[in-house]
């Protein structure tokens, strides 16, 4: 028996485009593909399938998935250091947890709010090695002088302007706006100045590159954890056209 992109796409909670992709990498071929172009999958591909999500959930990226299927790294060695990563990640929620908790009860019952107490379990600081793998050790190191340079309210009123420009991202996307319109036009111009603010990000003399802006965008359709902060991979294609749109006009 086998199941269509589209079964396959709908059962898994994942994407046809995903599918497509992890097919172009060699990560996960079909079984079959129809006359008409339609892949297939049987119960094998289903399988390998299983095991990909799986991986993606505990953080591997898809080079390490193809390593660990194709038995080139030790399984049990690599799910280990991922369930440390799953803990350390569960420690973190439940800090932040704890922090948004004691925030609410001390507004609510009118008592001094600590700094310390408030941004506990927002570190920052997880994604190091990744932005100095991407733009260098420097463009760490000036945002993360910067951010730790914030007042409390500072690093408040930041977080808030994040994630009501996500939301304003996630809506329009929702709608079906053309990433060429007007409106999407303004979130774009909008999510430059956010990315201008930030000490650190590869920048001229206007403000970020276009190469950063637009590879940015890129990065956030390619990378699920990214592309999650838009409603999916479609919100964050619909981001990514509407940022590059916006560079080849103004930058």
């Amino acid at each position: 028996m086998e199941w269509s992109i589209q079964e396959v796409a709908r059962l898994a909670g994942t994407t046809s485009r995903t599918l497509r992709h992890y097919d172009d990498i060699d990560l996960l071929p079909p079984s079959s593909v129809g006359s008409n172009g339609y892949r297939y999958y049987d119960a094998s591909a289903l399988a390998r399938l299983q095991r990909i999500l799986l991986l993606r959930q505990l953080g591997l990226g898809l080079p390490a998935i193809a390593d660990v299927l194709e038995g080139h790294r030790d399984d049990t060695a690599a799910l280990d250091e991922h369930l440390r990563w799953l803990r350390a990640e569960k420690e973190r929620l439940d800090r932040q947890i704890a922090s948004v908790e004691t925030t609410i009860r001390k507004m609510r019952g009118g008592e001094e709010l600590m700094a310390d107490e408030m941004f506990d379990g927002f570190d920052h600081t997880q994604y190091k090695e990744e932005v100095e793998a991407r733009w260098g050790a420097d463009a760490y190191a000036d945002g993360d002088r910067w951010w730790r340079g914030l007042s409390s309210t500072d690093r408040a009123a930041w977080l808030t302007r994040t994630k009501e420009l996500g939301v304003a991202w996630g809506e329009a996307a929702q709608r079906g706006v053309d990433p060429a319109s007007g409106e999407a036009q303004e979130l774009a111009r909008r999510h430059y100045e956010w990315l201008a603010g930030v000490p650190g990000t590869p920048r001229d003399a206007n403000g970020p590159t276009k190469e950063y802006f637009v590879g940015l965008g890129e990065m956030y359709v390619a990378d699920e954890r990214f592309a999650k902060n838009y409603g999916g991979t479609r919100g964050a294609t619909f981001v990514r056209d509407a940022m590059r749109a916006y560079a080849d006009r103004n930058l």
